[in-house]
Formats: C-alpha cells, structure tokens, sequence
C-alpha cells in the first residue's frame, strides 16, 4: 500500500520559515518525480515544486528564490524549506509522488502564514 505522510505545517508569521516533509513508503521512491503541491481556499491546486530522480528542481514563479526541494533517497523523504513566507502562501499543501507506475498523493499538511 502506497503512503505518503507529510508533517511540518503549522502557523506562521508572514516573513518566517517552514520546513515541510514527505515521508514515502510502498513505492521505489528513487524511481518518482516527487512534487510539492497547494491548494487555497477557493483555488486550484497547483504545482509549488517538483524534483526529478536525477535531482533536477522547477519551482513555480511565486516561489522562486524562497522555496527550496530537496529529497533522501535513503530515507524516502522529500523535504520543501519555504522561507520568507507571505500570506498568499496560505494552503494546504500536498505531496505528489510520479512515475511511468502512476501517480500517488498525500493527504496534505495545512500551512497558514499570518500577516
């Protein structure tokens, strides 16, 4: 059974920092692009950050210079550090794991970013 889990939301002031995990399990997690994604209230959900197998990173514009993903093989994680946080980064955010297998989805960790 695929799992996905993410911690690390919670409450912030605007200007503040978080660091969000994905822990991975079920899957061959060196195999899967692993993505970060948000929704907001009211919103789509999109794309926040995504890093391929062999590392490559894309970010969306809104957070470009402020989010950075990174991922442990060896411990079937995928972290985000989100710094310099505004109130438009307010959503629940979601883990995404992809491969030529399927796509699979955490049950997503809510951050609120005070102004």
């Amino acid at each position: 059974q695929v799992q996905l889990v993410e911690s690390g939301g919670g409450l912030v002031q605007a200007g503040g920092s978080l660091s969000l995990s994905c822990a991975a399990s079920g899957i061959i997690f060196s195999r899967n692009t692993m993505g970060w994604y948000r929704q907001a209230p009211g919103k789509q959900r999109e794309l926040v950050a995504a890093i391929t197998r062999g590392g490559s990173t894309n970010y969306a514009d809104s957070v470009k210079g402020r989010f950075t993903i990174s991922r442990d093989n060896a411990k079937n994680t995928v972290y985000v550090q989100m710094n310099s946080l505004k109130p438009e980064d307010t959503a629940v955010y979601y883990c995404n794991a992809n491969s030529v297998l399927g796509e699979h989805w955490g049950k997503g960790t809510l951050v609120t970013v005070s102004s």
